[in-house]
């Protein structure tokens, strides 16, 4: 972990560094990802969540060891050197098994973090904010901090039988949920430097008493509520004076803040995050969101240049699988009619993500580009609907084919994290590259 140590320690030096962690495992956007991390010369972190990847496969239908694997070949794909790869476990905790009792949840959260260490995920985020089944609502900082280090007493042990790097931890009770609110938000709550002084000390006080207390040395980051977060249609914004007595707590401390949710907020917030020491910027339904933006665009541009009989139909065939399967969805979305198809379709939420891995999907998308790889893609129709990536085309900055219009749509977020975190080469510097 010496990479991300690295980044840490000269962000507590005074430097206004940080790190974005790409959440996702769609390969385009991973490929994204890797391809920013070539572009700016820099480490990427990349994080596999419990519901996308677990001991039973998660959403994704991928173990920890396979997601590994994934990632590793996508990276030797396009060249990235895996010495700059940094594999991380999102909400590692029993988020994905809640329903069930918590000692039950809780041992098959200790299974998952054990899969996780041996398959050399190396940062951590012990997520057990959530209640399960017969747990009060909320949970007690203690109880928090106990099931954490129940879990990384597991880790540990994991990270001894197969060596390398020792990991590093997340910890954190104000953790928002994971893949953005279900409900309209209003104006949000930062969390008090109170409740953080108080889930730092309670956290170093369990992990003592557990025999944890050189471990705990290894916890860089805690997750808090910095009042950045988005609903189905809408962002609450980062206000840096609304945060400042937060960000000024941390200062005394050699952990950093890890701020989740921040998808769609703008250049001028991700870098003021980073600025107060929210060093870690969590990134996901954003990537695929863009990516959903440049397929959809492809599928009109696809009818448009061959017309309706034999093309693709991506969109209508996503719709027929989120009807016929909506376990994905249809608890987030609840409004009816036209309402419902808006939220299905455009919402910031994305649950379209859970939905690019269906055999019928894939499908879509492979016949979509191999038709649009039969002839020259025609670059009105692309200013049409992608003119940013037209304009890239005509620079000569990427190919005019189907994957790199998709691929640098994902990159238009990811460079813009890179710029927030101080990883972004100059342009100069990039095209002598």
């Amino acid at each position: 972990m010496s990479l991300l140590l690295d980044i840490i320690h000269r962000h507590k030096a005074g430097q206004p560094t940080g790190i974005y962690s790409v959440c996702s495992a769609h390969p385009l956007v991973l490929e994204a990802a890797l391809l920013q991390g070539l572009e700016d010369d820099s480490a990427i972190l990349i994080e596999a969540t419990s519901n996308q990847v677990n001991q039973f496969g998660g959403y994704t239908g991928m173990k920890p060891a396979d997601f590994r694997d994934f990632v590793l070949g996508l990276a030797k794909k396009v060249g990235f050197d895996p010495a700059r790869l940094i594999l991380g476990g999102d909400h590692l905790g029993p988020n994905a098994w809640k329903k069930a009792p918590a000692d039950e949840a809780m041992a098959m959260a200790g299974d998952m973090v054990r899969d996780y260490v041996k398959a050399g995920f190396r940062k951590i985020h012990l997520d057990c904010s959530m209640s399960c089944a017969g747990d009060p609502v909320p949970l007690s900082d203690a109880v928090v901090a106990e099931r954490a280090a129940q879990l990384c007493a597991i880790s540990e042990a994991a990270w001894r039988d197969v060596g390398g790097e020792a990991p590093v931890y997340v910890i954190g009770t104000e953790v928002p949920v994971p893949g953005g609110a279900n409900e309209e938000l209003g104006e949000l709550e930062v969390t008090s430097p109170q409740a953080a002084g108080t889930t730092l000390k309670v956290h170093r006080e369990v992990f003592a008493a557990a025999g944890l207390a050189d471990t705990f040395e290894r916890v860089i980051a805690m997750v808090v509520q910095p009042g950045v977060e988005f609903d189905h249609h809408k962002v609450v914004r980062y206000n840096a004076a609304k945060a400042e007595t937060l960000s000024a707590f941390i200062e005394s401390e050699p952990l950093v803040f890890e701020a989740h949710s921040t998808d769609y907020q703008s250049d001028t917030a991700l870098t003021e995050l980073v600025r107060n020491h929210f060093a870690i910027l969590k990134v996901g339904p954003g990537l695929t969101f863009a990516l959903r933006e440049a397929l959809y665009a492809l599928d009109v541009i696809e009818r448009e240049t061959i017309g309706e009989l034999g093309a693709s139909h991506l969109k209508s065939v996503i719709a027929q699988v989120m009807q016929e399967e909506p376990d994905y969805w249809l608890p987030y979305y609840s409004q009816p009619g036209h309402q419902q198809y808006l939220d299905r379709n455009y919402s910031l939420s994305d649950r379209i993500r859970y939905y690019w891995p269906h055999p019928k999907v894939v499908a879509a998308q492979e016949t979509l580009f191999a038709n649009l790889a039969k002839q020259p893609l025609l670059m009105t129709l692309v200013s049409q609907y992608l003119p940013e990536q037209a304009k890239r085309v005509a620079e000569g900055r990427i190919a005019p084919t189907a994957e790199a219009l998709v691929i640098d749509k994902v990159m238009e977020v990811t460079r813009s994290y890179a710029r927030a975190c101080g990883m972004a080469r100059p342009a100069d510097l990039r095209r002598a590259a």
